[in-house]
């Protein structure tokens, strides 16, 4: 295909995604910021005070990049894993699949607007997260760099998801017994230095850590984990994703419902 011919197929399948989860705005940005809230409003205002600092800083000041990183990572996730299995379950991917629409561009579609999804909501929680405390970001860059890079990561796990799954309770599996543990575990309401030497070394095999981590270390500056190798390593996952993403659907492998 052309140039031209890619970029209206993939703005086609982008703007299409971005209106859908738009277009039912109160079910997808509204209650992922109500959940956030009450994480503030119990874990920083009320069990905070008692916990006192952490890493240096108040412990609502500390654990305000998790929730965001937390909300991003979920709701980039979510997205693409219900609308793509959803073009499965009504047929209308085989539409795609036989038109000439190149396979990374439906990938790049669908992956973009659940990092749309992500980014705003992750926005719109950072914006709610002025009421309860004062951000300052150290590292700009390395704030949007990771938090981008997460939301792409998740997107293309939800689209395997997408792919594998053979009904809409299989696409909640993965969210309920992975990613729900990874993000609780990940660092969010904890540094990993209160743990024993054992329990670090099993967490640091957590991939959310070092994505909460560098997110974390680019609004606070502090960080549990080398940011540089969280970086390497989030690039690689993501790498590997797409190829597998485009592999599955170059073989046409469970894309049929």
């Amino acid at each position: 295909m052309k140039g031209r011919l890619i970029w209206i197929s993939f703005s086609t399948i982008y703007r299409r995604e971005v209106r859908r989860f738009m277009r039912i705005w109160p079910q997808t940005l509204v209650p992922p910021v109500i959940t956030m809230s009450l994480y503030f409003v119990i874990f920083g205002s009320l069990i905070g005070r008692r916990i006192g600092d952490m890493g240096g800083y108040p412990y609502i000041e500390f654990v305000v990049p998790g929730l965001i990183m937390m909300s991003v990572i979920t709701n980039s996730y979510a997205n693409v894993v219900s609308s793509f299995y959803s073009a499965k379950f009504q047929r209308s991917v085989e539409e795609l699949l036989v038109s000439p629409t190149p396979n990374w561009v439906i990938m790049a579609g669908y992956v973009l607007g659940g990092v749309s999804r992500g980014l705003m909501v992750g926005l719109i929680v950072t914006l709610v997260a002025m009421f309860f405390t004062s951000l300052t970001v150290e590292h700009v860059f390395v704030t949007v760099a990771i938090v981008f890079l997460t939301a792409v990561l998740f997107s293309l796990a939800g689209f395997i998801n997408a792919i594998f799954a053979n009904s809409f309770d299989a696409i909640s599996i993965i969210p309920t017994f992975v990613l729900t543990p990874l993000t609780y575990l990940g660092g969010v309401f904890y540094s990993i230095d209160l743990l024993s030497p054992f329990w670090q070394g099993l967490s640091k095999l957590n991939p959310v850590l070092y994505m909460v981590n560098s997110f974390r270390y680019g609004i606070l500056g502090v960080s549990d984990i080398n940011v540089v190798g969280a970086f390497f390593g989030v690039l690689v996952f993501i790498a590997l994703l797409a190829s597998w993403a485009i592999y599955l659907m170059s073989h046409g492998k469970r894309l049929r419902h």
